[in-house]
């Protein structure tokens, strides 16, 4: 632990609070891909395969717990709550997610550092989470005006990633120079996609606008 990994996992759990005082406070989601809750929920249950049989910390249990739990409660209001699911953009949100998943699952199968179910399992989750943002950022494109709670979500899971790939700089110049090469070329991508979205975001505040994307 150090803090830009503490960081990382702090703006992380803030973009998922956010989204979901969003969705319980509003009861709405309009603005909200499903896909890319689907997709982050497909990411912590393959990643955290190992919560009911490897022990790190009291920490590390609970922040599983809570992304895999919060992952869930916002898929299951998008599609099952009477008065949320009714404000879900279907029309705008048509990204063909699937092939997302089939993707990284054929690159965790050849690109893996031990072909085990758990290492295959933890590849695809770093794969996975590298474009699931993809379906958000098309869905605030096609809808163009950005609200400030959609726009702050985006922004947290942004700031996450970059908090994380500053950990594993750290990491690998004061722990014997070892690295996995995997979430740091999956990382790079990951925070790529946000860069449009980021300079958006700073033209917006620079200006005090409203957040809109470009079509």
């Amino acid at each position: 632990m150090n803090a830009f990994r503490f960081l990382g996992d702090m703006t992380h759990l803030f973009s998922v609070i956010v989204l979901l005082l969003k969705i319980y406070a509003n009861k709405s989601c309009s603005g909200v891909s499903r896909k890319t809750q689907e997709l982050y929920l497909a990411v912590f249950v393959a990643r955290y395969l190992d919560l009911f049989t490897d022990y790190i910390s009291l920490y590390n249990s609970v922040m599983k717990i809570v992304f895999i739990t919060t992952s869930a409660a916002i898929v299951w209001y998008m599609r099952r709550h009477p008065q949320v699911r009714r404000t879900y953009d279907r029309d705008q949100d048509t990204f063909r997610h699937l092939f997302l998943v089939a993707a990284a699952f054929a690159l965790a199968l050849i690109f893996n550092e031990r072909f085990t179910l758990r290492e295959i399992c933890w590849a695809f989750s770093i794969y996975l989470e590298a474009v699931a943002i993809l379906p958000q950022l098309v869905l605030l494109q096609r809808s163009r005006n950005v609200d400030n709670l959609t726009g702050q979500y985006v922004l947290f899971l942004g700031a996450y990633r970059a908090f994380y790939i500053l950990n594993w700089i750290y990491r690998y110049f004061t722990e014997g120079h070892q690295s996995r090469w995997i979430p740091w070329i999956a990382g790079l991508v990951q925070t790529g996609l946000y860069a449009d979205f980021f300079y958006y975001y700073f033209l917006s505040w620079k200006n005090n606008v409203k957040l809109e994307l470009p079509a």
